[in-house]
């Protein structure tokens, strides 16, 4: 089994991001060389130790650019957004994260690197009510209605990383992480494009009154704090030398409600009006994910508890945000 060393260099596309932020922070932590991709955004809190460069994914000669010399790559660059976006515009996730991710994985397998880990979504899965769903039913039928657009091209990704992985005569080590809804420090708070855990958390920081909640606050919701991931990427590219497909989540779902429930209770806020408009998009009604196969083949340890991983990203929002 080849293993990750950090005299190796290593790509973060997309290193602007929420995952991409927090990843290349940890990598340097770790001693490892590190060069970030930076498209429209500048790091709000650039690393010092971190090689930065500008660069276009959806040109193949950027794409070639930036792998040079790389013998890893994290391919954490995506065009996202929230439900809103995701109503109103559904192709705006199509088009760009399929040339994109078409790009990076032929410059990558070309330039010879190792090993390329690519994020994936459990948005992909076809409905499974609230039964954990687990990796080999990915494909088992359509994504939910108002993923459709988002989930086959997630699907689609999937289906050139397990080519470059396992079709190919002379393979790239390809690794697919499936992570459920993550949040922490760095996520986009914007109300406009975030996502239901970091809206929830800016709407109570900001005492809003009354706190509009979409959607009728009873789905069902699998957060993971994005420390607990970067480390679970990082374990995964150390560890698996063939192409894997993983789930990444915390294990239990919980309701907006809950969530919200408990952002109220950590700040203080007390008894605010709440209106649940259901008239506004939401998306899954529910999403569980069964973790055991990323639970015993990278030997994971315990999470970070629901409460802490919120307490601190506000705290981190109240500072930085």
């Amino acid at each position: 089994m080849s293993s990750f060393s950090n005299k190796n260099k290593v790509l973060v596309a997309g290193a602007t991001g929420l995952i991409g932020s927090n990843l290349v922070n940890q990598l340097v932590k770790q001693g490892y060389d590190v060069r970030g991709t930076l498209h429209d955004n500048e790091p709000s809190m650039p690393n010092p130790s971190v090689e930065y460069v500008k660069a276009d994914l959806t040109s193949l000669d950027d794409c070639y650019r930036v792998v040079k010399n790389c013998d890893y790559v994290f391919m954490c660059a995506a065009n996202t957004s929230g439900a809103a976006v995701m109503k109103k515009s559904p192709l705006s996730h199509v088009t760009p994260n399929v040339v994109m991710n078409s790009q990076i994985l032929h410059a990558a397998y070309e330039s010879k690197v190792s090993k390329f880990l690519w994020i994936s979504s459990s948005a992909a899965y076809p409905p499974t009510g609230d039964r954990p769903v687990t990796e080999s039913e990915m494909f088992d039928g359509d994504p939910y209605e108002s993923y459709y657009f988002v989930g086959w091209m997630k699907r689609f990704g999937e289906i050139m990383c397990r080519m470059y992985g396992e079709k190919l005569e002379n393979p790239m080590t390809t690794i697919v992480i499936r992570p459920t809804n993550v949040y922490g420090p760095f996520d986009d708070f914007n109300p406009e494009t975030s996502h239901v855990t970091a809206a929830l958390m800016r709407k109570v920081i900001e005492r809003q009154s009354p706190i509009v909640v979409w959607g009728d606050g009873n789905d069902i919701r699998d957060i993971i704090y994005v420390d607990d991931l970067v480390n679970i990427i990082i374990t995964a590219i150390e560890t698996l030398d063939h192409y894997t497909a993983m789930n990444i989540g915390y294990g239990q779902g919980f309701s907006v409600k809950q969530i919200l429930a408990k952002l109220l209770r950590i700040d203080g806020y007390e008894n605010p009006e709440i209106i649940y408009d259901s008239k506004k998009p939401s998306m899954i009604p529910v999403r569980l994910v069964d973790i055991n196969h990323s639970v015993s083949s990278l030997k994971l340890g315990s999470l970070t508890a629901i409460d802490e991983g919120l307490e601190r990203t506000m705290k981190w929002y109240r500072q930085f945000g």
